[in-house]
């Protein structure tokens, strides 16, 4: 596209006064629609925001600039939808990127139902609920799929998830497309060569559209005996399997030797269930997968595992492997790819090249190009301890760039502390502590190993910095197509990983389901059932439902915790009586064959002081510029601010977020996530804040904007839910005054 330095060239009419720069956009604009006539063939088009992100690149990027940094600061409540889905007494989110196309805004409430809003008055205009939909195993939607038939203008289709079914509804009028598949939907768990009933499939963020498919990648369970993560291509018109890529390979397949011979009956994980990316005109998607089940302990999965922790470049129309990296190898850290990558134009000597980065939760940024899966940045492959865990066999390097430096703090000293003498806040992160005193912040951290990346997790506990959500989390990075600059906002929060033994270990007068619980269970609600942020605790539970209620959620799921099908109803019903209190009479050394792995999750979760904050010094949050042309940062601020806090020294403390940015060409990026509750504009060339306003619940979910009638709007959704505040069901649109 000419810019408006050209223009003044070529015409030289353009330069004759400062009021001759609306004639200039004017013209500019006129080129574009003219570019763009043709939605089907554009990535992202002046008015609407067609796909997940922003468009297939998913550079979380807009073309529309009627909203820039002269004038943002005016921006107005247009409209606000409550969308429902809420239900008293019970957590929920919303982390949707709506899309918008011809007018119409499409989203989904808490409860995983979807609608279809007037875009320019919020005005609904309808709601699809599945019709065999259940309350149990909903998980979360972070967005939908959108597809237009080439010949009929009638025929277009969302795509979204909800339980184990992948649904397709007609965008015009909100009904199921019963053509496809079964009535309307796939079962995500067919076709990945296991026992459907015995395991758990979602699919939390939205396929890649491509041609006449749907690449799909899933959320699956991340204990022993999970699902597989095998990525799938579906028709999207008669919803059949198109091909099947094995992120777990099997015998012939390119990785297969990376892991044990009989791994691929039995293990799972590997999945991609952070997002996508699709060079249309290559006919490129790209995959970044998760780590392998269990992802605290590998012993029975020795080797390098591929293709967990990895990006991969497939064939979109055969599913064949074009090239791939792995971040991780081995992966005994959580670290799964948090995010989509992103997909741009990098500019070097002179020349463009074709690239794709990838942000991770250990805070790093790798570049490479995308054609040819080469490093674009020096890489170095550095050298780390074994583990002291029996059978466990950690990978003795692992990879790191150069360029750029981490966006994230990457070792926690003495020095990085706040306030070193105040108490630890052992209940969020730690399995309780008996003393009557609890330790203090540096005391606790002197009692744990703290060297940084990819130190194997023990059995005394060891620091997790960036913590398991990243650095990078799922909210990913937008990246401006017309200069190469990344942006990225970061947690720096650290965290506690503590193992602990219980293959033969438990004692003889324990509960048979109390090693079982402390496999499957603590991962996420504590070592001592005792919750998570967001996660509920187990210690009461006992209190508020019945047995049989616990044993259904364990098997099915609810909300976001995934369904464990996986498990014999001996196991279920020996965990469901110890977190009912009940006894049960049986023999729970007869249960070991079903203990897959000899070590559980004692201790996880976030390093915190007796106030609840971080023990890291501020910032605790941050919102990052960096040129990908020279891996330089360009400018770095807090994101976000704990008002507690009341640190004169420190104006802006940052906070945790989680839910990513929306740059534009109006040189505005806007911003939710902070657990303040509030949404943010940005500068684009400075980091300087513009505007902010506060939510009725927290934006944990990635912005979107749009125009209709020459209006330029921005939409947030306001679903609350993590970090311990409130839940919502508001969709709100932001406007300019039209005077």
């Amino acid at each position: 596209m000419w810019s408006a330095s050209y223009l003044a060239k070529i015409f030289p009419i353009f330069r004759k006064t400062a009021a001759m720069k609306t004639t200039i956009s004017t013209f500019l604009v006129t080129l574009l629609l003219i570019s763009c006539s043709d939605e089907k063939n554009t990535t992202n088009s002046l008015t609407t925001w067609q796909h997940y992100l922003g468009d297939p690149e998913r550079s979380h990027y807009s073309t529309l600039s009627k909203i820039d940094t002269s004038n943002v600061g005016k921006l107005q409540l247009a409209w606000t939808y409550n969308s429902g889905g809420l239900e008293t007494g019970r957590t929920t989110q919303i982390q949707t990127n709506p899309l918008i196309v011809a007018g119409t805004l499409y989203g989904v409430n808490p409860a995983i139902e979807l609608f279809a809003l007037n875009a320019e008055t919020g005005k609904e205009l309808w709601k699809y609920v599945p019709s065999d939909k259940d309350n149990t195993g909903l998980g979360l939607n972070r967005g939908l799929s959108y597809w237009e038939s080439n010949t009929s203008e009638e025929d277009s289709r969302l795509f979204f998830a909800s339980g184990f079914r992948l649904y397709a509804v007609s965008a015009k009028t909100g009904k199921a497309i019963v053509d496809f598949g079964e009535n309307g939907s796939v079962d995500l768990r067919d076709g990945l060569g296991r026992d459907k009933e015995k395991m758990a499939v979602y699919a939390n963020t939205p396929g890649a559209i491509f041609e006449n498919t749907i690449i799909m990648g899933t959320r699956v369970g991340e204990g022993p005996g999970s699902s597989p993560g095998h990525i799938r291509a579906y028709n999207v018109i008669t919803g059949a399997i198109e091909w099947i890529f094995h992120t777990i390979p099997q015998p012939g397949e390119f990785g297969y030797d990376t892991w044990p011979k009989e791994a691929y009956k039995t293990v799972g994980g590997a999945n991609s269930w952070s997002g996508n990316a699709v060079d249309l005109e290559r006919g490129i998607v790209y995959f970044p997968t998760g780590s392998a089940a269990f992802d605290w302990y590998g012993g029975d999965r020795h080797g390098e595992n591929l293709f967990a922790n990895s990006l991969l470049a497939l064939d979109a129309r055969t599913g064949e492997r074009l090239w791939h990296f792995q971040f991780v190898k081995h992966d005994m850290w959580d670290r799964d790819l948090p995010a989509p990558p992103n997909l741009f134009e990098m500019k070097r000597d002179g020349e463009k090249i074709p690239a794709v980065a990838q942000v991770t939760k250990s805070g790093h940024v790798f570049v490479f190009n995308r054609v040819t899966g080469a490093p674009l940045f020096p890489i170095e492959n550095k050298s780390y301890p074994a583990s002291s865990l029996t059978g466990e066999l950690a990978h003795p390097t692992q990879p790191l760039p150069t360029k750029p430096l981490p966006f994230a703090r990457q070792q926690l000293t003495e020095n990085d502390l706040y306030d070193p003498n105040r108490p630890a806040f052992v209940d969020d992160f730690v399995d309780k502590d008996q003393n009557i005193d609890p330790p203090t912040v540096l005391e606790k951290l002197q009692s744990v190993t703290s060297e940084g990346q990819f130190v194997p997790i023990d059995t005394t506990g060891t620091i997790l910095y960036p913590g398991a959500d990243g650095g990078a989390e799922w909210g990913g990075a937008a990246l401006d197509p017309t200069n190469g600059v990344m942006y990225v906002n970061s947690n720096e929060m650290a965290w506690i990983v503590r193992m602990k033994e219980v293959n033969g270990s438990v004692e003889a007068n324990s509960h048979p389901g109390e090693a079982l619980t402390q496999i499957q269970c603590a991962r996420c609600h504590g070592g001592e059932l005792q919750g998570l942020a967001g996660i509920p605790e187990l210690q009461t539970v006992k209190n508020r439902i019945g047995l049989d209620s616990i044993a259904s959620i364990i098997k099915n799921g609810k909300g976001a915790m995934p369904g464990m099908p996986n498990l014999s109803e001996t196991v279920i019903n020996a965990i469901s009586h110890y977190i009912a209190g009940m006894e049960l009479e049986i023999d729970h050394r007869a249960e070991k064959s079903t203990i897959k792995v000899p070590y559980a999750v004692a201790g996880f979760g976030r390093f915190k002081d007796d106030r609840g904050f971080p023990v890291v010094k501020p910032p605790w949050g941050t919102l990052n510029a960096i040129d990908l042309n020279s891996g330089e940062y360009v400018w770095k601020v807090p994101l976000g601010h704990e008002e507690k806090l009341n640190d004169p020294e420190i104006p802006v403390s940052g906070t945790e977020n989680y839910g990513g940015p929306v740059i534009t060409a109006g040189g505005v990026l806007f911003i939710a996530a902070t657990n303040d509750e509030k949404i943010r504009a940005f500068e684009l060339k400075t980091g300087k804040q513009l505007w902010e306003d506060q939510l009725p619940a927290g934006g944990y979910a990635t912005p979107a904007t749009y125009e209709v009638n020459g209006q330029q709007y921005l939409v947030i959704a306001c679903g609350g839910g993590k970090m311990g505040t409130k839940s919502g069901d508001e969709y709100r649109a932001y406007a300019l005054p039209k005077n």
